[in-house]
């Protein structure tokens, strides 16, 4: 006999957007540039060239898109704040135009009954403090909670949560490793300096978030969690694959954190290419602040298994192909292609990997609450005769998603919300503008903003908070 899903009052539905996805506007209002701004200017680095110039226009069309989220019925928004917008060069002067952007912003959401997620990093790192390193320097820690520190000064108790960064772990091996993502580096060194010195930020920003607004600020920080299968459950070797790619994947984050330490065989393992003297004494009680609630992004699997070292090492792990790895100390770990269904991303379709994964940081950290802070699908949406956008599979994904952390709830988990990713279709950073991850669509022609079935569909579930049919997609 089956039952509905149902929620509680206090859970919190919300979508979730980032700043140089969605705001364009890339010269105005004093805001200088970021390093995505000089990656995606890159030729070569982005799919068409696409950058995020004009991107959907919301710096000037915040007021709709905050009507949008209202007439969703969501209880929370998750937006990111454009650190070279309010502080153009990462240090010294800040905009005040910039930082008059998200106030307004802040005041909008409030009124419409929403509250306001802030994320103050989510990957658009002011070009100038690359230039001098970028998170692979010490310094940029320091800079970071500078602007921590002024945010919470302007922002105030505004905000119902503080989220410091938005997975690390693209900024760090993405980023500095594989080259995938801005800056385009490759250096495995930078990237572990920059994973080092992305924990710094966070628990430094949350001291300086703390120290401004007390204790009863609710300070997060959101992680790319990854699932990882074994290829072979019976063998030994590709279940040290998966410990190997556990560690550089998600303790990394979770040990220092969380627990004040580093993963000893990943250090280790290391060891060849840094003595991890980047660690300074004191750093890891910095990296250890509570966490009112840690966010968790979730969209696929990985399978993995022992490289036999015989043929091409296959590298299924979902990110675009580069000359640089980011799995650093895992090269002996093969990802293998894993069965469909796929987005259009090519990320394999599995709601059980998320109640899996919640299930294991419950294990290991019982008393963590939790968050769903993106969960969400790309597929190639067309616009039907009747004028309706009806992405049937989106709405399976998010359903299916949906219940598989209800199906953590009902084992005890402590997960108190969920945002989709995304709120409007977006640039997909290296992807450009050809994958749509929205949950309304944005011609970039026109900038028209249109529901998907898929938002009417949400609507129903936030309002209500009972999960409905896949069929349920009526305005």
């Amino acid at each position: 006999m089956s039952t509905t899903r149902t929620f509680p009052d206090g859970f919190v539905w919300g979508s979730a957007t980032a700043s140089y996805q969605i705001e364009g506007a890339a010269t105005e209002g004093g805001r200088g540039p970021s390093i995505w701004d000089t990656f995606s200017h890159t030729p070569g680095k982005t799919l068409n060239g696409d950058t995020g110039d004009v991107a959907d226009d919301h710096y000037h069309r915040w007021q709709e898109d905050v009507a949008h989220i209202k007439n969703l019925g969501l209880g929370a928004y998750r937006f990111s704040i454009a650190w070279p917008r309010v502080q153009p060069g990462g240090s010294g002067e800040f905009n005040e135009e910039g930082i008059a952007f998200y106030s307004r912003l802040v005041d909008a959401l409030i009124e419409a009954g929403v509250k306001p997620v802030v994320t103050l990093y989510h990957w658009d790192l002011p070009q100038e403090l690359e230039d001098a390193g970028g998170w692979a320097n010490r310094e940029t820690a320091y800079a970071f909670a500078r602007y921590a520190r002024r945010m919470a000064q302007e922002l105030g108790g505004r905000i119902d949560t503080w989220t410091t960064l938005n997975e690390p772990w693209c900024s760090a091996f993405l980023g500095y490793a594989s080259g995938v993502h801005a800056p385009g580096i490759v250096d495995a060194v930078a990237a572990l300096k920059a994973v080092h010195h992305l924990n710094l930020a966070h628990g430094l920003a949350a001291q300086e978030i703390r120290d401004v607004l007390g204790e009863a600020a609710k300070v997060s920080l959101t992680l790319n969690l990854h699932v990882f299968r074994p290829d072979d459950p019976s063998s030994a070797s590709d279940l040290d694959a998966v410990r190997k790619a556990d560690e550089i994947a998600n303790r990394t984050f979770l040990g220092p954190v969380l627990e004040g330490a580093y993963p000893a065989d990943l250090i280790a393992r290391t060891s060849g290419l840094t003595d991890w003297s980047f660690v300074q004494h004191g750093d890891l009680e910095i990296t250890n602040q509570p966490l009112d609630v840690l966010g968790v992004n979730y969209y696929s699997t990985a399978r993995v298994r022992t490289y036999a070292g015989a043929g091409e090492r296959q590298q299924a792990d979902g990110h675009k192909d580069s000359e640089g790895s980011p799995w650093i100390g895992a090269d002996d770990v093969e990802f293998v292609p894993q069965p469909g269904p796929y987005t259009a991303m090519g990320w394999n379709i599995e709601p059980a990997g998320l109640t899996d994964l919640l299930l294991s940081l419950h294990e290991t950290y019982p008393d963590q609450p939790l968050m769903i802070t993106e969960n969400g699908a790309a597929f190639d949406d067309v616009v039907s005769d009747d004028g309706r956008v009806h992405d049937d599979r989106r709405v399976a994904y998010l359903r299916d998603h949906v219940e598989a952390l209800g199906q953590a709830r009902d084992k005890g988990v402590d997960v108190r919300g969920y945002f989709a990713w995304s709120l409007l279709d977006n640039f997909e950073w290296a992807y450009g503008y050809d994958r749509r991850f929205g949950i309304i669509r944005v011609d970039y022609d026109t900038q028209m903003r249109t529901w998907k079935d898929s938002a009417y569909w949400y609507r129903k579930l936030a309002t209500t908070g009972t999960l409905p049919a896949v069929t349920d997609v009526e305005p």
